[in-house]
């Protein structure tokens, strides 16, 4: 078959395609004609820069007639030798002999890329995805190798994928995530200096879009002067709720007050209709929206307006208003709660499902927080170096800065220690993350596959144990158990082990001793003593006996019971274990100036012989401090009545 002459500026492509599909394991007559088409379309088309400036329908049609010219059209923009328009690139999309192009054309950035792929868990089908699929969209876009590619460059490339109307919804999904992992495999590899953002979120750009909702634009802007201004000082999570909150108040002023324009047309009135509504409107965002909001939220919708005017009345803004309209007074006060942590029995049933947990992830995380009381936050931020050892004084964990931006470190126990050791022990080695604080780069200790973990694993690794133990609410369904309650659950075990709430609030990090002062409400040992010793005295005047039950026991069920019991010659003695120790107990019978007779010697005997029963009761029970009073008085009873048989 005699072919038309190729132009002279397409004989170097046509010779290095020839060269490349020896390479392609493909039969020997389709390689003759993937040559003499590409030959052909050469001939026809021999500068493909013009060809490219074509409509797209049009090079799309003819390379529907002629499809084996596809290959050396790939060849061509991938070895730079034509450029084409990112819709090109989207509508005809490449495939698994497009990556066969790149690995020939580009070996060593195809095997960094494997490498880091390998060291993040990516399967081997999920790299070829991303080689014949994405990686050629990138270089072709660009026309450079992808090790040259820029961060910013792939962010144009996202943002054409999110506009263009050639894609469906879940294909513009699955291209975006494609160009995600792309991209953390470029971090990994080192070709890019930072990792993806996982969300875009906190930026001005952000903040524009979220105050959409105030409809008055003099007003918006003002809101969103005063936002960028306390952006300067605050972490990026109090801006966000520091705009949802001014948002929320400037949506209630345009769409109640449409006559309010600007922050110089508020007045007192309309502060006083948005604290009343704000108490009764329902919750936004992921929560239950018809649920009303809680205690917390108008207050802290009083304190935001009232800060925001105080600041800009201090900053000398012509707009704020003449004179103070939100006042100290407007502040509902909140409610004092008590820490939810969870009943024993729970705890011990809870933690014994965690242990079961298949997800190694959460297993972990949660055993920590349970036996460190660390914040959810606090836990995630942990870094490489974080275990400390103190020779005599043990292990210890040091905390990063967290809620309260202040360092500290906690004693680690065995469990607690195990469980960080065995997520270590799986961890593979990935390349340092920025944190998110200041942008150094970090070992963080809980990373996965290039990306830091996130709380969502840890609250699914509760609600399966939870499951998995069958623990359920009042209303029957599975109970609620939130990280925040494990810390709640340690803070509380160490209260009622005897902690001072110095040492508490120095381990829980708190700033305050107000913030500790809680755990000291949920079982002070001097509260019940007092109590009992109460009750001790009302009972003595009103005996009150359960239903069924003598309001006096017997001898029996009294040696039975698990209290502090004391033997008096003339009767008993019940106190709780609350109530800790009485120092009065069988303070005769051991006095020195104790005198007996031979007449009490019955009582002394049958005295002596529960003595012996309650030391042998203490003794199994482990009270040790119970056995040796029991075994004074028992010496003292023993010696009085050796003296009066030998008289």
């Amino acid at each position: 078959m005699t072919l038309a002459p190729v132009p002279s500026v397409a004989i170097d492509l046509v010779d290095e395609y020839r060269e490349h599909i020896t390479h392609m394991p493909v039969a020997a007559d389709y390689r003759r004609t993937l040559a003499v088409t590409a030959e052909r379309f050469l001939s026809d088309h021999p500068d493909l820069d013009a060809w490219m400036q074509r409509p797209l329908e049009s090079r799309l049609a003819e390379l529907s007639r002629r499809s084996n010219a596809w290959p050396v059209i790939v060849l061509a923009m991938l070895s730079g030798r034509c450029r084409a328009d990112k819709e090109f690139l989207i509508a005809k999309r490449f495939g698994h002999s497009a990556g066969r192009t790149v690995a020939l054309l580009y070996p060593s950035d195809v095997h960094a890329l494997h490498e880091a792929a390998s060291r993040l868990g990516r399967s081997d089908a999920a790299f070829n995805e991303l080689l014949g699929r994405t990686i050629p969209l990138v270089i072709a876009a660009f026309g450079v190798p992808v090790s040259d590619v820029e961060a910013g460059q792939i962010e144009e490339l996202v943002a054409f994928v999110d506009e263009t109307p050639l894609l469906t919804e879940p294909m513009r999904r699955s291209t975006r995530g494609r160009l995600f992992s792309l991209r953390q495999l470029m971090f990994e590899s080192g070709m890019l200096d930072a990792p993806p953002p996982r969300q875009r979120c906190g930026g001005p750009a952000t903040r524009e879009q979220r105050m959409q909702i105030v409809a008055a634009p003099a007003l918006r802007r003002s809101l969103l002067a005063y936002i960028e201004a306390r952006s300067a000082v605050l972490r990026p999570k109090t801006v966000g709720k520091l705009t949802s909150a001014l948002g929320i108040f400037g949506e209630f002023l345009t769409e109640r007050f449409p006559e309010v324009t600007s922050l110089r047309k508020i007045e007192r009135r309309h502060i006083e209709a948005y604290l009343a509504w704000s108490a009764t409107r329902t919750c936004r965002g992921s929560h239950d929206s018809t649920k009303t909001v809680g205690p917390f939220v108008p207050a802290h919708a009083a304190i935001t307006l009232r800060n925001f005017f105080d600041d800009i009345t201090a900053w000398g803004w012509a707009e704020a208003p003449k004179r103070r309209i939100v006042f100290a007074t407007d502040i509902p006060r909140q409610p004092t709660m008590l820490p939810r942590a969870l009943p024993p029995d729970v705890d011990r049933a809870l933690m014994a499902a965690v242990n079961d947990l298949d997800d190694p992830f959460a297993r972990a995380a949660i055993t920590i927080l349970r036996h460190t009381g660390l914040r959810r936050g606090e836990l995630l931020d942990l870094e490489l170096d974080c275990i400390m050892d103190f020779g005599p004084s043990g292990t210890w964990l040091r905390v990063p800065l967290g809620k309260l931006n202040d360092e500290r470190a906690v004693p680690l126990d065995a469990v607690a220690l195990d469980a960080l050791a065995g997520w270590m022990a799986q961890r593979s080695p990935q390349r340092s993350l920025p944190h998110p604080r200041d942008g150094r780069l970090c070992d963080f200790v809980f990373v996965e596959r290039g990306q830091r973990l996130g709380p969502t694993r840890i609250q699914l690794g509760l609600a399966k144990a939870v499951e998995a133990c069958s623990l359920s609410g009042s209303d029957g369904q599975p109970l609620r158990v939130v990280a925040h309650q494990l810390r709640h659950t340690w803070a509380t075990e160490l209260v009622n082990a005897g902690m001072s709430l110095q040492a508490l609030m120095t381990l829980l990090g708190h700033r305050t001793p107000e913030m500790t002062m809680r755990y000291a409400r949920l079982s002070s040992p001097t509260l019940r003593a007092a109590y009992d010793q109460a009750v001790g005295k009302v009972a003595r005047r009103i005996p009150v006996a359960p239903a069924g039950r003598p309001a006096v026991p017997d001898r029996v069920s009294w040696l039975a019971a698990e209290m502090l019991k004391t033997r008096v010659a003339h009767g008993y003695c019940a106190r709780e274990l609350a109530a800790e120790a009485c120092p009065y107990a069988n303070v005769c019978e051991t006095c020195p100036n104790f005198v007996t007779a031979s007449e009490f010697v019955p009582a002394i005997e049958h005295q002596l012989t529960d003595l012996e029963a309650l030391r042998d009761d203490a003794t199994q029970r482990g009270w040790d401090a119970e056995v040796r009073r029991h075994e004074r008085v028992i010496e003292s009873l023993q010696g009085h009545l050796r003296r009066l048989k030998d008289r």
